[in-house]
């Protein structure tokens, strides 16, 4: 197929980049002028797969990088909001420098480092219809129903150029299995009380940190680890599980009725270390499987005390004096190790 019937689709919106797959573009200008070289000088582009809707429809699954960065550099590609982003300006590659400072077309609208219009170097018409008349291949999939094809199939987004990382690929596993669960996790995760606990950074917000933390917390309470997977292979086919499984509301209560309860009790410090006058140090896993889960496993026997808040700061600030402690945080202790010992005390510790 040529790029200029993609581009004909796209327009038409019959092909698709979902808003939460699109987060994962951030190729680099010398990325991106690299692809539109290639192109250029004809070399062959790997193949991109879409998922065929029911409608008939194209769901871009694999090409992120490449479609994307040609639909910028035309001035068709769309935000997440729907608006076209800014075209961009290329770069002088090895094989072809005249491409320093080519744009599709001239425009005050383009960003790059200072360069304004008079700068701008509108690529040739039969430049153009080079790249229009470009081929790619396109592999259709029917949309598969076991979710670990899903992963694998989406584990191409992590190929080439920038990595996306573990947590960003799950989101998008997650849109896949059910939209529906992957909006109430992450209004869950982006709540005050969540951010505040988790003592999460903007920062850390931006590479999906707060998301991570959710989904872990989600897998651990809901999903038994016998210690067979590794513990990302175990995460990442718990979350899709739980997205067909349990319904969306449940997920959001959850979290955000746990970490309401955890603010409530001890506030930021609520997963952080006590030693007996103050909490110190970071939030780290081992607080987030044993006290979080702890009493999300508990929660409802829990909010039947007389004094839910009161039971669970007392128990937190023992929690860190226990001698088993030593059992979840010894160097070089594996992380299948951990979760089995960490999870099972949590859930021991914080019944009632």
């Amino acid at each position: 197929m040529s790029i200029g019937e993609i581009v004909s689709m796209y327009e038409r919106d019959e092909i698709t980049i979902d808003p939460d797959f699109q987060r994962l573009f951030r190729w680099e200008i010398s990325q991106k002028s690299k692809l539109i070289e290639s192109i250029l000088l004809g070399i062959p582009l790997p193949s991109i797969f879409v998922f065929e809707t029911a409608e008939g429809e194209w769901e871009l699954i694999d090409g992120l990088q490449r479609i994307s960065t040609i639909f910028e550099f035309m001035g068709i590609l769309r935000d997440e909001s729907g608006k076209l982003r800014t075209p961009s300006i290329l770069d002088g590659t090895k094989y072809l420098p005249s491409l320093h400072n080519v744009v599709w077309e001239k425009s005050p609208e383009i960003a790059g480092d200072g360069i304004d219009e008079s700068d701008q170097i509108a690529l040739d018409k039969a430049a153009q219809l080079a790249i229009r008349r470009g081929r790619l291949g396109v592999e259709i999939l029917k949309r598969p129903s076991d979710n670990q094809t899903k992963f694998d199939l989406f584990q191409r987004l992590n190929a080439g150029g920038t990595q996306a990382n573990a947590q960003e690929l799950r989101n998008c596993i997650m849109v896949m299995s059910n939209r529906h669960f992957f909006d109430a996790v992450r209004s869950a995760s982006e709540t005050r009380d969540f951010l505040e606990v988790m003592n999460v950074s903007k920062e850390q917000i931006r590479k999906q940190r707060n998301m991570e933390f959710a989904v872990r917390f989600l897998v651990h309470v809901n999903m038994p680890y016998d210690g067979k997977l590794d513990v990302e292979e175990y995460i990442d086919d718990g979350i899709v599980k739980l997205a067909n499984k349990i319904p969306s509301i449940r997920a959001f209560n959850q979290i955000t009725q746990t970490y309401k309860l955890l603010k409530d009790a001890a506030g930021k410090n609520a997963l952080r270390k006590f030693t007996g006058s103050s909490h110190t140090g970071k939030v780290g896993l081992v607080g987030l499987e044993a006290i979080a889960v702890g009493v999300g496993k508990n929660l409802k026997r829990i909010n039947n005390l007389p004094s839910p808040a009161d039971f669970v700061r007392s128990r937190i600030e023992e929690f860190w004096s226990q001698p088993d402690l030593s059992k979840f945080t010894s160097l070089g202790l594996r992380g299948t190790t951990r979760i089995q010992r960490t999870v099972d005390f949590g859930k021991n510790w914080f019944a009632p």
